[in-house]
């Protein structure tokens, strides 16, 4: 059985764009289609927690917009608990533009909007949702203060999951001892670290840097190339399957938000990798984020 996983996120509209290559500066092109979608990392990783099975809480706020109202409905039609999703009036809701080539990969831009009214106060309010999580799951599209306030009031109470994406500065020395598990991707460590992940030594390298800052247990995201923890007791390197992409945007949601279903569900997290592993590789094999999700019942029954 599934325990409840409160996560504490952007929530946005995805304006996709689908191109030949990747744009050069001043250069217009004829793209090849136009999507629009539900997204934002905390949004996405809801989603794909709820799609799972089990209880979902979120905490975060929209603007006083028919964006924020779609995207609100969206959220409660997934059985996500939208109880502690603010309205922030004369604020636009937030909205990514992203942009998706013909190999799969993409440029994202975010613009926050509603996203950056999430306060501390926020987090009080909703106290009770921290508290009785088994999980909580944050990200870096929320103003960092806002962040820091859910870490401390999870501690001794859920199991802390720190996305670190988008990053673009260092983090403050507090944060790393706040998170049970720190989950950057190659970029992102390479930001944090200094150290460019161009082997395996590399990573491993990388997350002993992180994990010196008191994180403890540190969990990097690579792609095609799986998922690698790194703790003061062991290294463990969990594969991800061969598939050809489609689109990969989403796809490190993805593989969070199933992390934290089957770590609330009392999986190991050797073993919670893997199966995360397994579902980011479905979800890019199809367009956009949240659509990309598959549910439950879409997946083989030896994954739960």
């Amino acid at each position: 059985m599934s325990h409840p996983v409160c996560v504490v996120g952007s929530i946005n509209l995805d304006m996709n764009a689908y191109v030949k290559r990747f744009l050069r500066p001043g250069e217009t092109m004829l793209g090849r289609r136009f999507t629009t979608g539900y997204g934002g990392k905390g949004a996405n990783q809801a989603v794909m927690t709820a799609r799972l099975g089990g209880p979902v809480t979120m905490i975060g706020r929209v603007g006083d917009d028919i964006f924020g109202q779609d995207m609100r409905a969206n959220l409660a039609a997934e059985g996500i608990d939208t109880r502690s999703i603010g309205v922030t009036p004369a604020t636009a809701s937030g909205v990514a533009v992203i942009t998706v080539d013909d190999q799969g990969q993409n440029t994202i831009i975010v613009i926050p909007g509603a996203n950056h009214a999430v306060t501390p106060a926020d987090i009080t309010a909703a106290r009770a949702a921290v508290e009785e999580a088994a999980v909580l799951v944050m990200q870096m599209e929320l103003p960092l203060e806002t962040n820091l306030a859910a870490l401390r009031l999870a501690q001794g109470k859920a199991l802390t999951l720190f996305n670190s994406a988008p990053i673009s500065s260092a983090l403050p020395d507090e944060l790393y001892p706040l998170c049970d598990i720190f989950c950057p991707n190659e970029t992102e460590i390479e930001l944090l670290t200094g150290i460019a992940v161009q082997s395996g030594a590399d990573a491993e390298a990388a997350c002993r840097a992180l994990l010196a800052r008191g994180a403890r247990n540190i969990l990097l995201t690579m792609g095609e190339r799986g998922s690698l923890l790194v703790n003061r007791s062991e290294v463990f390197h969990a594969p991800a399957p061969k598939v050809t992409p489609v689109d990969t945007v989403g796809a490190g949601d993805a593989f969070v938000g199933s992390l934290a279903h089957f770590l609330a569900a009392g999986v190991a997290l050797q073993d919670a990798m893997g199966r995360a592993n397994q579902i980011a590789a479905v979800s890019v094999q199809r367009a956009g984020a949240q659509s990309s999700y598959p549910r439950r019942a879409e997946l083989p029954a030896d994954l739960f």
